[in-house]
C-alpha cells in the first residue's frame, strides 16, 4: 500500500445518524491504484455525507495435502486480511471522521464482489483503480466492464491508479 494515502487532513466528524446511506465500496489489496481508489471513495463520500465500505477477499489456497495445513493457511490469510483492512480503515477513520463498513469474505474476487453488492443494498457505488502499466487495467476493472457492464445494480467508477491527490481532489 502507498504512503500517499494518508496525507490528506482529516475532516470533522460526521455523525454517523447524519450520513446520507450512501455507500462507496472500495475493494481493498496491495496494488498502486487501490491508493486512489480509495482516495476517491473517501472523498466523494464526505462530499456526499455518505461512508466508506471496505472489502477484502481471501482468495481460496490451492493447498489441499494436509488438512491441518490447509486451516492453518486459511487462519492465517485471515489474520492478514483482518491486519490490513484495520490499516486501511484507520486512514478512512482518519479522513471521515468515522469507521467505514467492514467486509472479509472467501472466494474468488469477481464473485464475492458481485455477491456483496447483490446482498448489501445499501451499497451505492463500486470504486475501483485501474492499473496504469501496459498489462491493462487489472483482472477484476477488465471483467466487470467486459462481462458484467450493465448487469450490475450499482455504478462503477474507475479511478486511473495514476491520478494525484490533486487530481483526485479536483474531479471530486
Amino acid at each position: 500500500m502507498s504512503d500517499n494515502i494518508d496525507n490528506q487532513q482529516p475532516n470533522e466528524e460526521t455523525p454517523a445518524n447524519q450520513l446520507t446511506g450512501r455507500t462507496f465500496l472500495c475493494v481493498v489489496d496491495e496494488t498502486e491504484e487501490f491508493a486512489a481508489a480509495l482516495q476517491f471513495a473517501c472523498r466523494r463520500a464526505h462530499n456526499s455525507n455518505g461512508r466508506v465500505a471496505l472489502l477484502y477477499v481471501i482468495e481460496p489456497a490451492e493447498f489441499s495435502h494436509w488438512m491441518a495445513v490447509g486451516e492453518r493457511m486459511r487462519e492465517e490469510a485471515r489474520e492478514e486480511a483482518e491486519e490490513m483492512l484495520n490499516v486501511v480503515a484507520s486512514v478512512v477513520q482518519k479522513r471521515m471522521g468515522h469507521m467505514p463498513v467492514l467486509y472479509i469474505r472467501e472466494g474468488k474476487l469477481r464473485e464475492e464482489v458481485i455477491n456483496l453488492i447483490e446482498e448489501e443494498d445499501g451499497i451505492s457505488l463500486l470504486v475501483l483503480g485501474a492499473a496504469s502499466g501496459t498489462d491493462g487495467p487489472g483482472p477484476l476493472v477488465s471483467y466487470l466492464v467486459e462481462k458484467m457492464a450493465g448487469k450490475l445494480r450499482v455504478p462503477v467508477t474507475i479511478v486511473p491508479g495514476n491520478l494525484s491527490e490533486e487530481e483526485i481532489a479536483l474531479i471530486t
